[in-house]
């Protein structure tokens, strides 16, 4: 009866925190989708004004990480779903090496995605401070700084490259803290 009713209560675990993972993960997912949308719109509209320097590459893995992001959430849908099985008393319920072997893939999926969006960022934050570099100490708005001003544009690409990374990390530390829960039974 006890195996029963910790099986019950890991089965509630994975399905409370797999809705919190998925909520979260989604918002964050969005924003960034929207934010680089934008991005991209933004510099479609200015096509006067050349890219900033190097902001290509952080784009590039800020873009990556997003997509790993959704590949998160669909994995976080397993969860639920696993969760389910694990509630059921039928014969298909998943095993203790099924269930860590799926969560070890999302923890794999979220470790790759935060290594990506941390070095996108590393890319973006270089450009940007680079580019911030070659502006003229205390002149704002200055008429002729042509490419070294730093647009609300270029901004946007850090905070998708923040979206993604919050993202990854909800959902590495739900994976590990349900991991932990399944290998205490």
């Amino acid at each position: 009866m006890g195996d029963r009713l910790d099986l019950q209560r890991i089965a509630a675990a994975f399905r409370t925190m797999g809705w919190i993972a998925f909520w979260s993960q989604l918002s964050m997912a969005v924003v960034c989708g929207g934010v680089l949308t934008f991005n991209s719109i933004g510099n479609d509209l200015m096509r006067n004004r050349e890219r900033a320097i190097g902001l290509g590459p952080g784009l590039s893995l800020t873009t990556l990480a997003l997509l790993l992001l959704a590949w998160s959430i669909w994995q976080d849908w397993g969860l639920i779903k696993l969760s389910r099985g694990l509630a059921s008393a039928s014969a298909a319920r998943p095993s203790k090496g099924e269930t860590a072997a799926r969560l070890k893939r999302h923890i794999l999926a979220s470790l790759s995605g935060v290594t990506l969006a941390a070095v996108g960022y590393q890319a973006l934050a270089g450009s940007l401070t680079f580019q911030a570099s070659m502006q003229q100490p205390g002149v704002v708005g200055a008429v002729g700084m042509g490419n070294n001003a730093i647009t609300s544009l270029e901004m946007f690409s850090v905070l998708a490259n923040t979206q993604a990374l919050t993202g990854h990390l909800i959902g590495l530390w739900i994976c590990l803290w349900l991991n932990q829960r399944i290998q205490r039974r």
